[in-house]
């Protein structure tokens, strides 16, 4: 319609009601609910905030400006010359960015159609940006089609951004200018930046849940005897297992609702609370990128004992795992077995020693099996990796109502759980030195009070403790307990690093390739004989958990059936990747230095492959997606730390 008569039908509308029947449908329900919401003809402005109120909106929609700042950038070039402006607004129709010509942009004050204005349908009557929320489609408003008159010398195209992974609102993008200066193409142009910010959402999401993901493979080895749930900032699941998934006893969606809800729908601070208050078993790690919190692995902690007091069903058992479990025909290895082996048949304390990684709870499980104990439960506990306050409660449980947040039936500790069976302290050394002594009444005592409590409960357990540390140095320092020391190394085993199993490298290689294969449906891959090359020759400053979290990776990244060298992680692409040595480390590069090496190589890469950044990526040894943020990055002269 002309607008003369789109006008005309307005005015009729305002004095009776009849100008509607002339106009399409969805502009004329638009004009009917401004007028049912009490919208005068006559509003010249929008809502407009205050800065802070300004900064909190920006705040809480940081990923959908980051994913819409290149178009924003351009839009200051290309809007300039169409007398046009961008705007950003958010789900609720608050502008959070404006952008283009700065002339259209000062004109747009007038009626606060600027950063900080409100421009839902219920603040400011039929409009695109408002209209657009409304109705979830594309829509345009042109000139008379407002609902305010002062409003009427706009003409406005707004697009919907929708979140890819789940389709959730966003926000709009908005085109906007003077209806002397009306371009038919606006529309088609707000639609190709919502989709371009989609993509951008889309690459961001499947950055951070790499990210994620490989935060996960990393802690896996760490929390064996844990169900794990991988969630992402957003509330999306990432990743589960079966088990967890049987443990929380939730049908798929209503899962999906309660994590939205939990995280995607809480501030970050609130994530752990908001878990463990519906799920009383879990506990949360945040997983922060440049120091910014992009999801989190929720823990769903099994109790593997009897029921507890308060629960209805006892928990899954462990998975027996015996020495054949332990991979490996390397004289160091075959010592510890043995070793190992001999002490399981009796229930000696046992403290396992070891650098991180070397796989000291598989031995614990494979002496528990064959010991004395291994039809009783397997209860771990990583002294190291819980503030003081929760590994009381943990070790020894806690009395009804022994402080605040407590669960009202009390629960029983670790200690407890464990009863006829094996406690195994992960990281004993770094257990504070004031629970050292209750432990050390426990363990000389067989009688476990929990906290809150004066009734002691009669406990039979065998104790393996394990450390990265050397504990007797740490005796001598003041910082473990002499008595403890003893009460638990009535025997020890020393588990050695993987550099000091030279044979063993390739076997455990590969069972992890084809086990990685296994989860994911597919053919176990074979590996270039270059590629095992540099696996033998590299030093696994992590041992047997850092060549797992290799191998786990490259699977998840590789499209091919053989792992080449490109699919190496750059520190063993190198084919100077240094040996096993003995001394101090060397001092590490500076931060800012790093970076400049790290833009420079990047950059010398893209321009080797001719711009091709699929090869650029492939040489590099990182994702694609990987390479667009960090290229981007280096436009906009910023830096990811």
């Amino acid at each position: 319609m002309e607008q003369h008569a789109i006008r005309a039908a307005w005015e009729r509308f305002l004095a009776d009601g009849a100008g509607a029947a002339e106009i399409p449908r969805p502009l004329a329900a638009s004009w009917e609910r401004s007028r049912a919401r009490g919208i005068g003809v006559d509003r010249t402005e929008a809502p407009l905030a205050e800065e802070p109120e300004i900064f909190r909106r920006r705040s809480v929609n940081v990923a959908l400006l980051g994913a819409a700042r290149p178009a924003l950038e351009r839009s200051g070039l290309f809007l300039a010359e169409a007398s046009s402006m961008m705007i950003l607004a958010d789900a609720s129709g608050f502008i959070i960015e404006t952008a283009g010509d700065r002339r259209v942009i000062d004109h747009g004050r007038r009626n606060h159609l600027e950063t900080g204005g409100r421009w839902d349908e219920g603040a400011i009557g039929t409009n695109a940006i408002g209209t657009a929320l409304i109705e979830g489609r594309p829509t345009q408003i042109r000139g008379a089609e407002h609902f305010c008159e002062d409003v009427q010398r706009w003409t406005c195209a707004a697009m919907p951004v929708r979140h890819p992974l789940d389709g959730e609102l966003l926000g709009v993008v908005d085109i906007s200018g003077p209806i002397a200066h009306f371009n038919p193409q606006s529309l088609a142009l707000a639609a190709s930046i919502g989709q371009e910010i989609e993509a951008g959402l889309h690459r961001a999401a499947k950055i951070e849940h790499e990210l994620l993901l490989r935060s996960f493979v990393s802690k896996r080895s760490i929390w064996l005897s844990e169900d794990i749930l991988v969630v992402d900032r957003r509330g999306f699941l990432v990743h589960t297992a079966e088990a967890a998934a049987r443990q929380l006893d939730l049908p798929p969606n209503q899962l999906t609702g309660e994590l939205r809800r939990l995280i995607g729908g809480a501030q970050q601070e609130l994530w752990e609370e908001n878990c463990q208050r519906r799920f009383p078993n879990a506990s949360v790690e945040i997983v922060r990128s440049d120091g910014e919190a992009i999801g989190c692995l929720i823990l769903m902690h099994r109790s593997r004992s009897r029921p507890v007091s308060g629960s209805t069903r006892p928990e899954p058992a462990e998975p027996e795992s015996g020495f054949e479990h332990i991979l490996g025909a390397s004289a160091p290895v075959r010592e510890a077995c043995e070793r190992a082996r001999k002490l399981a048949a009796n229930n000696l304390p046992i403290l396992i020693e070891g650098e991180t990684g070397v796989g000291k709870e598989l031995f614990a499980r494979a002496i528990r099996s064959a010991g004395p104990a291994a039809r009783g439960p397997f209860v771990p506990l990583n002294c190291g990796g819980m503030p003081r306050d929760l590994i009381a409660s943990e070790l020894f449980g806690y009395a009804k109502g022994a402080f605040t947040g407590a669960d009202a039936n009390g629960r029983a500790g670790r200690i407890e759980q464990a009863d006829g069976g094996v406690l195994c302290l992960d990281e004993i050394g770094e257990m504070p030195l004031d629970l050292q002594s209750y432990l050390l009444r426990v363990l000389e005592d067989g009688v476990v009070y929990r906290i809150g409590d004066n009734v002691g409960r009669r406990v039979g357990i065998r104790i393996l403790s394990m450390t990265n540390r050397d504990l007797s140095a740490e005796v001598e320092a003041g910082r473990f307990r002499r008595d403890l020391y003893y009460r638990i190394a009535a025997a020890r085993i020393r588990i050695p690093p993987l550099r000091e199993r030279d044979d063993d490298v390739v076997t455990l290689a590969r069972s992890f390739a084809a086990a990685a294969a296994a989860r994911q449906d597919r053919a176990a891959p074979t590996f270039a004989p270059a590629v095992l090359e540099r696996l033998r020759r590299y030093s696994w400053p992590g041992n047997v958990r850092e060549l797992r979290n290799v191998i786990d990776a490259m699977l998840a990244l590789a499209d091919a059936d053989v792992i080449e060298l490109h699919d190496l992680p750059p520190e063993l692409r190198d084919p100077s990747a240094p040996a096993a040595t003995e001394g101090p480390p060397a001092r590490p590069m500076p931060k800012s230095d790093l970076k400049a090496a790290e833009r420079a190589t990047i950059l010398a890469q893209v321009e080797a492959c001719g711009g091709n950044l699929t090869e650029a990526a492939k040489r590099l040894g990182i994702a694609r997606s990987t390479l667009y943020l960090r290229l981007n990055e280096y436009r906009s002269g910023g830096t990811s730390d």
